[in-house]
């Protein structure tokens, strides 16, 4: 995981002109996800946040949440948008001052586990995982999901071989029969589906407690000192989310394919899987005004368990910073 980790930081400084890029009021490096379509790519091809932020805005990619942790820490990205929940949490666990300030998006049904066609098993018959070669990108919300459905099945994850694998990684595995069952999400996912099948539904999942949902992240001292532009951030994002509601246009719909390297027909097929909250909905108790911290309690002490990670905080509360989104509510 080290190595993976080190190889997306290193192509996250190359493609900042070479150097890191350092937020001093005329520009702000932002990690995303490429196969991952969301409304504020719309605004990220309009310039419309270089232009509430009255700055340039490097957009960088990543494959995975925890590249986005370390990049973050190195001081080469202020914000990171759609971070999964458990790789923050992996991040804040071992001490990295993060804070979570708004809720990028929620989709049980976009991150899954898919098991090769060719063994035949489903839920009625997951036990029959044991021994089986399984990719995972470690950290992240696949990770979590997949602890906790091995939990739910009884699958002793001693009996299992897990590889470290980024999603793309993971769907040519589990197609060329290298591994038995792979982790991941979006456009991945979808490859994963053409192998084989999921053991559980969005719906099923979150019946056991397994949410899922990606947030927009931030090292504390960036958003101590840059409230304003943070939460400037967050009211474009949150007036693209409201666009995409209100009218989610064709047009629309082809500007996120676009920017998220996906054609059209795919990239429909996710967002319908996608729940994007509004601001007001996010600083309910549901979600970061109480819900979230003990949400990120219980997957830390998920990771603990199955030794993932050496402990836990005693609160996340903490974590979670409000003020941004708050103040965007009013923009």
């Amino acid at each position: 995981m080290k190595k993976t980790t080190a190889g997306f930081v290193a192509a996250a400084v190359m493609a900042v002109t070479g150097q890191a890029a350092v937020a001093d009021g005329h520009e702000i490096t932002v990690g995303y996800f490429l196969e991952w379509p969301m409304p504020f790519l719309a605004s990220k091809a309009s310039g419309a946040y270089d232009e509430a932020l009255g700055m340039s805005v490097n957009w960088v990619s990543f494959d995975t949440g925890t590249a986005m942790s370390a990049a973050m820490a190195s001081g080469d990205v202020q914000l990171s948008v759609s971070q999964g929940v458990p790789p923050f949490v992996v991040a804040a666990s071992g001490g990295q001052d993060i804070q979570i300030v708004d809720v990028a998006v929620s989709y049980s049904d976009n991150d899954n586990c898919v098991v090769s066609s060719g063994l035949e098993i489903d839920a009625e018959s997951a036990s029959e995982l044991a021994g089986k070669k399984v990719a995972v990108p470690l950290g992240t919300a696949a990770h979590y999901g997949f602890l906790r459905q091995m939990d739910h099945f009884g699958v002793a994850l001693d009996s299992l071989t897990v590889v470290d694998m980024a999603p793309a990684e993971g769907a040519a595995a589990l197609g060329q029969g290298d591994v038995d069952m792979s982790c991941g999400w979006g456009g991945a996912l979808n490859t994963m589906k053409e192998h084989g099948n999921v053991l559980l539904t969005g719906d099923e999942k979150e019946a056991l407690g397994i949410l899922v949902f990606d947030v927009t992240s931030a090292p504390a001292s960036y958003i101590a000192e840059n409230g304003d532009t943070v939460a400037k951030f967050l009211a474009v994002t949150a007036a693209a989310n409201a666009e995409w509601a209100a009218n989610g246009s064709d047009e629309m719909l082809a500007v996120i394919a676009e920017q998220s390297g996906m054609d059209v027909d795919a990239t429909a097929a996710s967002l319908a899987t996608f729940k994007f909250p509004t601001i007001e909905e996010q600083l309910s108790e549901a979600w970061l005004g109480g819900n979230a911290a003990t949400f990120m309690k219980g997957v830390a002490d998920v990771f603990v368990g199955a030794g993932s990670i050496d402990g836990s905080l005693d609160s996340y509360e903490g974590t979670v910073n409000t003020g941004p989104l708050a103040a965007a509510a009013d923009m």
